[in-house]
């Protein structure tokens, strides 16, 4: 398959579950939709499940969002990395600039959307800004540094 064909392709639930280290229902992203070198979309339903695993009280507070993004950013890392290398584990670091713009992330009626892109970044750090979105209504924002290999 070449990049180009690669970059076209969509994922669905076990196919990210594949490239990331969260497993089960803690694996929140049910499909990428779209990607390139410097950007990632990805949708999820699981912020409407009884059984997410972050759920507290009975509910999903928007903070939460934080880890949408970070599996987005994991899966984007896997996507990006060299064939002939395994993607890099990473650890974020460092949250910033977050701006929280609803309470909760379960009172969304609709698909979460998820997206992530890559501000710049070397083979040891990377930072990303990202969003969560309910239809048209941004939820959270922000950006997040990983270190990587830690």
């Amino acid at each position: 398959m070449t990049n180009a064909q690669a970059q076209n392709r969509t994922l669905d639930h076990q196919e990210i579950a594949a490239r990331i280290p969260h497993q089960g229902s803690m694996c929140l992203l049910d499909r990428v939709i779209d990607w390139d070198e410097q950007k990632i979309e990805c949708s999820a339903i699981s912020h409407q499940t009884a059984d997410n695993p972050l759920r507290r009280n009975n509910r999903l507070g928007a903070a939460i969002g934080i880890e949408y993004a970070a599996q987005a950013m994991a899966v984007h890392g896997s996507l990006i990395a060299a064939r002939e290398t395994a993607p890099k584990k990473g650890m974020i670091t460092r949250v910033q600039r977050i701006t929280l713009h609803a309470e909760r992330l379960d009172d969304c009626p609709d698909t979460l959307r998820i997206t992530a892109e890559r501000l710049m970044g070397d083979e040891r750090v990377v930072r990303y800004g990202f969003e969560i979105r309910c239809g048209d209504q941004l939820l959270l924002e922000g950006e997040a540094s990983v270190i990587l290999d830690a």
